[in-house]
């Protein structure tokens, strides 16, 4: 292997204890809303964090940093585009959802929660959403593994074979026995880690280039435009990155945390919490793709892992500039976005085939014990799918996210801000949504229509579809009890 042992020896050390705190909360795991959603009983610092950690997978440290690194600021448009979708989604879902899940069946899930708000008897609803999460999370956590085996692949000298496996086993491990609390925890701690990583990695790396000054000026050299936020952009290509930000309505991953929060009084300081964490680690992200260019453009000698493939910014200037017990844990923040994503995805495919599926269709009267074994064996079951999806080496993962995350954007942002702001939505309108919504990013993303990312247009007419479909029918007396009550409990404790 073509690492010292400190490094090694820090990430065994970090997978083991985010293995521990799986089994640690293996002994909190009583039943199938233990396993899925953590029986309701998260706190605002862990609601803020771990929502902000399961968003940001291992895009935030490789993805994003090469983009920055091979085009300048102008890559950041999706940052400010991310951090305006967040804030949007933490003040008008986050605590209404939390009540209207409960107020509504008590809903576990996504599909759940679609199927008990507009009292769907037929199942169609539940289906069709437990069915869109299926597919667009399976590419999603491909990406996960992707970046996971990336980072494996680079530190260790492993081939990508190896490093996609060693990569997976330890998220898979966690979520497999402890479920939602399991993941949560271990989201919180690596959130720490990511948020410590890309606050100090810029620093060190001013420092070695010689300072601000000497930095921009070694940028400029190397190409003035790099500094152009509007350079080789177009209205439609910042619009495309901003929209981004609308992706965060409709992500089954982080509205579970939203539904998990122990109360809706906590929202409003994980809100603040979550947002201070996400901007701090977004402006760090960016920075480390930005003084990375004037770093590799004066240590040409070392340039070469960067120039084959410059999603590796971060864990080269990592391996450079640090020694190699620090370096492992500033490694172990890449392990920790991968992980902490990966983790929670697999978790909500689980809760899908589980709750969705398997309870609501095969076994109603299956035991909580039973229920709990099933989750556990989908989590495996979805895991090896992924790493099937993930074996081409060719892969990339911003490329990857993007198509998954404008998916849920399209198919469940619109159906799930709707459905907790306008009383009158009805179930044809909540189909009409996601349907149109999914389809329209597949049939865009093929066509690649005017250059727009699919998110967008999805968005757009699954919001016009919910608003006409609705029109055309009415809530019932109960859909509009419900919504007027939650909304109450609300207004009341927010």
């Amino acid at each position: 292997m073509s690492v010292s042992n400190p490094t090694l020896i820090t990430f065994v050390i970090y997978i083991a204890a985010m293995v521990l705190i799986g089994f640690m909360a293996y002994r909190s795991t009583n039943n199938l809303s233990d396993y899925i959603l953590g029986g309701r009983s998260l706190g605002s610092v862990v609601t803020a964090l771990s929502a902000g950690a399961s968003d940001m997978s291992g895009w935030l440290l490789m993805g994003l940093p090469g983009a920055i690194y091979m085009s300048g600021l102008s890559e950041s448009w999706i940052a400010i585009g991310l951090i305006i979708g967040a804030y949007l989604n933490w003040l008008f879902v986050a605590g209404r959802l939390r009540v209207q899940t409960e107020h509504n069946g008590d809903a576990l899930t996504l599909p759940d929660y679609f199927s008990s708000r507009f009292e769907d008897k037929s199942g169609l609803l539940r289906i069709i959403s437990a069915i869109v999460i299926l597919v667009f999370f399976t590419i999603y956590c491909a990406s996960g593994i992707v970046a996971g085996a990336r980072l494996f692949e680079s530190t260790f000298g492993m081939s990508y074979e190896t490093a996609l496996w060693a990569g997976a086993a330890a998220t898979i491990a966690y979520t497999f026995v402890g479920g939602f609390l399991a993941v949560s925890w271990t989201d919180t701690v690596q959130a720490t880690l990511m948020i410590f990583a890309l606050l100090l990695t810029p620093i060190i790396v001013l420092l070695a280039t010689g300072g601000i000054d000497t930095t921009f000026l070694a940028i400029e050299a190397q190409d003035p435009s790099n500094f152009d936020m509007l350079k080789n952009t177009t209205f439609i290509g910042i619009i495309s990155l901003m929209g981004w930000g609308l992706g965060y309505f409709g992500q089954p991953h982080i509205l579970a945390r939203f539904m998990a929060a122990d109360s809706v009084k906590s929202i409003a300081k994980a809100r603040r919490i979550s947002m201070t964490w996400m901007i701090l680690c977004l402006g760090g992200t960016v920075a480390v793709g930005f003084f990375g260019i004037a770093y590799f453009s004066a240590n040409p000698a070392v340039a070469m892992p960067v120039s084959e493939n410059h999603e590796r910014v971060f864990i080269e200037l990592a391996k450079i500039l640090f020694n190699p017990w620090i370096a492992g844990i500033l490694l172990s923040a890449i392990l920790a976005a991968v992980m902490s994503t990966l983790s929670c995805q697999l978790l909500v495919c689980s809760s899908a085939l589980t709750e969705d599926f398997y309870k609501t269709f095969l076994r109603k009267n299956a035991s909580q014990i039973e229920l709990v074994w099933v989750g556990r064996a989908m989590v495996l079951l979805v895991a090896l799918i992924a790493i099937a999806m993930a074996a081409n080496p060719e892969n990339r993962v911003l490329g990857l996210v993007s198509y998954a995350w404008a998916g849920f954007g399209a198919a469940f942002g619109p159906v799930v801000l709707i459905s907790v702001i306008w009383k009158d939505m009805t179930r044809n309108g909540a189909l009409a949504g996601i349907l149109v919504g999914a389809i329209t990013v597949i049939v865009w993303k093929h066509f690649e229509l005017l250059g727009l990312y699919e998110i967008i247009p999805g968005f757009i007419f699954a919001s016009l579809a919910i608003y006409i479909v609705s029109k055309m029918g009415a809530p019932t007396a109960g859909m509009l009890q419900r919504f007027a009550a939650a909304e109450k409990d609300f207004q009341l404790n927010s």
